[in-house]
């Protein structure tokens, strides 16, 4: 399996973006990492020592998401705020994280992200909070945002 394979599943107007973001990512010492679930192919860029995945391409009722796990989004929440209504909206929208109401409720690997957004302090799962479908407003969004979470994890 590799990231044709993929390609091949994703509507044809997003060929160039995700090849564009695979090629960054790739090129800035990330791991790629391809599987199935239960939607399609499961696409996962992984970053350090640890190999801390920094997002994901999924599938949600046959469309095309980026999911990134922000873990040091309050150090750039002025490019969460600049980002269009349609995802500040998500943002909002997400899940609380389980994991401050009913801790054993939550998974381990979760944590949930705390930070103030728009005048308001969130309590998001990290799973749902920074999860958008890829379109031609949304790209170049999500582009900045993985962008902004792979510097701030090379500087640790």
């Amino acid at each position: 399996m590799n990231i044709e394979d993929f390609i091949i599943e994703i509507k044809p107007q997003y060929h160039g973006f995700v090849l564009s973001l695979n090629d960054y990512l790739i090129g800035k010492g990330c791991k790629l990492k391809l599987s199935t679930a239960k939607n399609g192919y499961l696409v996962s860029y992984q970053y350090g020592k640890k190999k801390y995945v920094l997002m994901n391409f999924v599938f949600r009722k046959g469309e095309l998401f980026a999911r990134i796990y922000g873990n040091n989004a309050v150090n750039y929440i002025d490019i969460l705020e600049s980002l269009p209504e349609s995802m500040k909206k998500l943002i909002h929208k997400a899940a609380k994280c389980k994991r401050f109401e009913d801790p054993p409720k939550c998974t381990p690997k979760c944590g949930g992200y705390v930070f103030s957004f728009e005048g308001s302090e969130l309590q998001k799962c990290r799973y749902f909070c920074f999860m958008f479908e890829v379109n031609e407003e949304t790209g170049p969004f999500i582009r900045t945002l993985i962008e902004k979470e792979l510097e701030q994890r090379q500087a640790l």
